[in-house]
């Protein structure tokens, strides 16, 4: 009665794999060797060097990622401009209620008109901005 209960009962330990890797081979390779494959393991973002082994052997599709610390730069500084640049807009809008909610129309006619020559000024800024950025992306991204 003890031997039924015994085979139904979860000994416990991890559930064997159904195709277990058993088969196990040894190279060596010279310094040289192994740095170029230490590099292209590192560029491969693979966590397991086995796994990257096996895709080199049997041309598996690898992806690498590169990152460019400048080109990284040069986003998170244009992603932080154009924030500003949308502010500057909304704080335009604002300006000009308030200039014709506090002023006269002649008062606020002159002002409108310097707000105006600064707006023209970044408008200009902006096209060059943009002009800048469309040669980054085609000298640097476009490899």
């Amino acid at each position: 009665m003890n031997e039924n209960s015994n085979s139904k009962q979860n000994k416990g330990g991890r559930t064997p794999k159904i195709d277990p890797s058993i088969h196990r081979h040894v190279f060596r390779l010279t310094d040289e060797e192994n740095a170029k494959l230490l590099s292209l393991f590192e560029a491969s973002g693979m966590s397991n060097k086995a796994k990257f082994i096996i895709a080199l052997l049997f041309n598996k599709e690898m992806k690498s990622v590169k990152i460019d610390k400048g080109t990284v730069d040069f986003y998170m500084r244009l992603t932080s401009f154009h924030s500003q640049f949308r502010s500057v807009g909304i704080n335009y809008n604002q300006v000009v209620k308030l200039l014709y909610k506090h002023f006269s129309e002649k008062k606020a006619a002159a002002f409108l008109y310097k707000l105006e020559k600064q707006t023209a000024e970044m408008a200009m800024l902006c096209q060059k901005i943009i002009q800048l950025s469309e040669e980054f992306d085609a000298k640097y991204l476009k490899k």
